[in-house]
């Protein structure tokens, strides 16, 4: 442990689910985390509450991606928080925050789409435009992709066609940075036990239908995510970049022989 003391690290959605995992991950390796929430105020408050009781360092700062300057509100709560603590800069980027979707083609509107598009590719897109001048060389930046861009479902089109892009992004920004010694990859979960898929969860059917297409045999927690992108964010990530990395446990790698 301690790997990340003294680094300064911004989790983007990092207020529940994976985001709140990847946020006490890097709390726990001595970052100081600025925890990121859009709308549940009360949920980043917790989950700097458990950083702190923990011995950790935290503050959270809010904007609703999606919505005029709120990528300009982001980094004004961020520069004055690390001010606030005596520090600057930036050393560790996770873009987390996303929304999902569940409408197939014939229901998707455009509406919707653009809505996707705007919180899931432009803002980290700008997130990370914004973030250049602040992360010293050696960072690390790190996107949360999804592996719907590997399994299609009809169910989620826009949601995948969007982290698809942003999975495209990694590479060409790993080859830009590179030279200061920064690093890009994308993480890209499979299910996950979250707040979002607990209806889901709650079907007993559901889970063993899961359960018997991956290959380790059980559904995600958000830890499983966390523990990856810590290994990014630390010393020992340094030779991996411009990468997608599936964290699904083997979700639909083939048929999964009896036994």
């Amino acid at each position: 442990m301690g790997e990340l003391n003294g680094k300064n690290a911004l989790v983007t959605g990092g207020s529940r689910g994976i985001g709140r995992a990847v946020a006490l991950r890097l709390a726990a390796e001595g970052a100081l985390v600025a925890v990121h929430y859009g709308r549940d105020g009360a949920a980043a408050a917790q989950t700097v509450a458990r950083i702190a009781e923990a011995g950790g360092r935290a503050f959270s700062v809010q904007a609703r991606f999606g919505e005029s300057g709120a990528v300009d509100r982001l980094f004004k709560e961020l520069c004055t928080g690390l001010a606030d603590r005596g520090t600057d800069g930036l050393d560790v980027l996770v873009n987390n925050a996303g929304i999902h979707s569940v409408s197939p083609i014939g229901q998707l509107t455009e509406e919707e789409f653009e809505q996707l598009l705007a919180v899931n590719v432009s803002t980290p897109v700008f997130v990370v435009q914004r973030a250049l001048p602040l992360l010293r060389n050696g960072g690390r930046i790190v996107n949360i992709g999804s592996a719907a861009t590997r399994i299609a479902d009809p169910g989620q089109i826009g949601y995948t066609v969007t982290k698809a892009a942003l999975a495209a992004l990694g590479p060409s920004l790993a080859n830009e940075l590179g030279r200061r010694g920064i690093t890009v990859n994308t993480v890209e979960p499979g299910v996950v036990l979250t707040d979002m898929i607990a209806p889901y969860a709650a079907a007993p059917e559901a889970v063993a239908a899961l359960e018997s297409i991956t290959a380790l045999g059980r559904i995600g927690e958000p830890v499983d995510v966390a523990d990856v992108v810590g290994f990014l964010a630390g010393p020992q990530g340094r030779w991996v970049t411009g990468q997608t990395i599936d964290v699904s446990g083997g979700t639909y790698l083939g048929p999964i022989p009896p036994g």
